[in-house]
């Protein structure tokens, strides 16, 4: 299983980005998919996480502000960000869990900056 993520970049505060992860085969395969980030000198934490049968749970930092949302056809999981803050600024992951086994995609930096 491969997991491509994109979408990071440079973005000033109260702005808006959104991130992809592109699956190397059917997303439905996965009992759950999300997205974690980890920001320097901290723990990786949960900001998304929605399993097969939909309905996502989020980070109580990102609440209200970042979506989490899958299109089937393409194998690909989003992340809708917005009203960006300076502490959001991390190096986002996407998971992907089958039973036991985990599988992480290899990061995108987010860098929320005036």
């Amino acid at each position: 299983v491969q997991l491509q993520a994109s979408g990071g970049g440079l973005v000033q505060p109260g702005g808006s980005l959104t991130l992809s992860c592109a699956a190397s085969e059917n997303i439905f395969n996965f009992n759950f998919m999300g997205w974690y980030r980890q920001a320097p000198g901290e723990q990786r934490e949960l900001v998304a996480i929605e399993p097969v049968g939909g309905g996502a749970n989020y980070g109580d930092s990102v609440k209200g502000r970042f979506a989490m949302s899958r299109d089937g056809p393409t194998n690909t999981i989003y992340l809708q960000m917005n009203n960006l803050k300076l502490e959001d600024t991390a190096v986002y992951y996407c998971h992907a869990r089958i039973l036991s086994r985990q599988f992480w995609g290899q990061g995108t930096l987010v860098t929320v900056s005036s």
